[in-house]
């Protein structure tokens, strides 16, 4: 079993920027590609990026390209979203979720955190 914990969530003002954190424990970490999620109050949740398993490649939702970045620090046995840029329509309760990528398809596991709340204020 992989146990996967967000934190770095909180309220921040449009235009600011947040870094969060999906820390792993539990069965190998490296062996999985990583995701985030994001579930906005009334909506369903939604796919925000993805990591390769070695971070060799990323790939974003079209609504956070170009102002979020996924990282992963192995060692540490850590996901990083980094959120710059921030919108109010940003906010929302991110998950972070082990899985594959094939190509621009993401594959998800049962592995899920328990998520960190993002507040964005106008």
């Amino acid at each position: 079993q992989v146990q996967l914990v967000e934190s770095g969530g909180g309220l921040v003002q449009a235009g600011g920027s947040l870094r969060l954190s999906c820390a792993a424990s539990g069965r190998t970490f490296g062996g999985y590609a990583m995701g985030w999620f994001r579930q906005g109050p009334g909506k369903e949740r939604e796919f925000v990026g993805a990591i390769s398993w070695n971070g060799g490649r990323t790939y974003y939702a079209d609504n956070v390209k170009g102002r979020f970045t996924i990282s992963r620090d192995d060692a540490k046995n850590t996901v990083y979203l980094q959120m710059n840029s921030l919108k109010p329509e940003d906010t929302a309760v991110y998950y972070c979720q082990a899985g594959a990528m094939y190509g621009s398809s993401w594959y998800g596991s049962d592995y899920w955190g328990q998520g960190t709340q993002v507040t964005v204020s106008s």
